[in-house]
This record gives structure tokens, sequence and C-alpha cells, in this order.
């Protein structure tokens, strides 16, 4: 199988909200090149990304809007629910919790999880927070797909060690840590720091 880079998953994942707005606008067809403008990029690169999963579209005539959207969706694994577990009941877990495009795109919150005995128990979204000691069992039962990590940078490699364990194959890790998984489970890092220093970076004369 050959290998994707995370750079031409990410750009699929824009082309499918371009998509998505052409098709609410009524628009039947796209063209690279318009594809291309929306997302700041060349309409070689549109082509190009494309043909890593096959063929797409007619010379001239371009790509059938819903035709595509089917086909990235399905690239992307979007056309089935998967169900994702929340550790952390902080600030930023709340936040994540109450963004409702997750649900909208086939990611489910099934379990929330804290240690802090203050908010065990409380109720969130029709979900009662969960006791950290719960985790594995919860995991289990709940057939949990993806994790999401809203915790310390001292606790987050030791959870991940307790989500991967419980059979997780995938997590999202939002602790300012890098972390450690076995091979065969997807991580994925979000560290808003590094992406506020590339903005100073850009911002700074040199």
């Amino acid at each position: 199988m050959k290998k994707i880079s995370e750079s031409a998953v990410r750009r699929l994942s824009l082309y499918l909200r371009l998509l998505q707005e052409a098709d609410a606008a009524g628009a039947e067809t796209i063209s690279s090149g318009q594809l291309a403008e929306r997302g700041g990029t060349t309409s070689a690169q549109v082509r190009k990304d494309l043909s890593l999963f096959g063929s797409f579209g007619k010379r001239g005539l371009g790509y059938s809007v819903q035709e595509l959207l089917g086909r990235i969706r399905e690239i992307l694994g979007l056309q089935k629910t998967w169900r994702v577990a929340l550790v952390g009941a902080g600030k930023l877990g709340s936040a994540l919790f109450s963004y409702r495009d997750f649900e909208a795109r086939g990611f489910h919150i099934r379990a929330v999880f804290d240690s802090d005995p203050r908010k065990v128990g409380t109720t969130w979204g029709g979900l009662t927070v969960c006791a950290d000691e719960e985790m594995e069992r919860t995991l289990a039962d709940e057939q949990v797909d993806m994790a999401i990590l809203a915790v310390p940078a001292d606790a987050a490699q030791q959870v991940a060690d307790r989500i991967v364990a419980a059979g997780v194959r995938g997590i999202l890790n939002f602790a300012p840590v890098r972390l450690k998984v076995p091979r065969g489970v997807a991580l994925k890092n979000v560290d808003v720091t590094l992406e506020l220093e590339g903005l100073s970076f850009a911002l700074n004369p040199r």
C-alpha cells in the first residue's frame, strides 16, 4: 500500500469542506482550478492529490460534486460512525465536548473521564463523567475507536498507555508533550503553542 503524506490527507479534508460548500450552493460540477483557488493551492496539486486514490472526473468537464464528496468521505473513513472517548473534563475538555461539529461529521463522544472527584458524576450533554478508575472497563464496553486526551502533560503518557492497553487504536493528544505509542496505533498531536510560535515567526520582521 502506497504511503500517503499527512499534508495530502489534510488537503483532502480541505477539499471535502470546499465540496460541501459548493454542494450547498447548488453546484453540480467543480474543476480542479476552482478547488485550487478556494483552497489556496494549485490545480496540479489538486489533481495529484486525487490521483493518489484513483481516477476522478473527466478532462474538460471537471468533477461531479456529489460523486467526489462521496469518494473523499469514503477515503477519509467518514462513511461510518466513530466512537470517541474524552479523557479530561477540565476547561479544554469542556470546550472540545461542546464542539457540535464532531457529531455532525460522525465522531460521537460516548464517554468522558476525569480524576477530579468534584467532576466525577456530573452530567455533560446526557453523559455522566466517569471516574478515572473506570476507564479501561468503559472503553471496552463502549467499543471506543478513538480517544481525545485533554490532560496535563505529566499524566499524558500514562493515560495513553492505559488507553492503548484497553484496545483503542487512535489518539488525539492535546497535552503539550510528545507521546510514544506502539506500531498500529494512530497518534495525532495538537500543540497550540507550536502553532502560535509559527504565527510569531511569520509576523516577526527579519
